[in-house]
């Protein structure tokens, strides 16, 4: 994997991480709890599964729309 695209995913990981945070500052421990089973633990930790909301446009908007849509499911579900 390029220097790029690692930076890439990091950026990605970074950006959602703080969305979900900001967004939900009163559900600290859900979102904990949801960035846990997005990126895994230990061994299984993998920062790329971030990549998931994002398109070939890499628009941050239409990232986030699809990132808060999976919360909502995942918290409703």
């Amino acid at each position: 994997m390029s220097l790029g695209t690692k930076n890439r995913h990091k950026e990605t990981a970074h950006l959602c991480r703080q969305h979900l945070r900001e967004k939900r500052p009163d559900q600290p421990a859900l979102v904990a709890q949801f960035i846990e089973e997005i990126e895994g633990t230990g061994k299984n930790h993998d920062i790329t599964r971030w990549s998931r909301f994002a398109d070939a446009s890499w628009k941050n908007d239409e990232m986030l729309k699809r990132l808060d849509l999976a919360f909502d499911e995942w918290f409703n579900g």
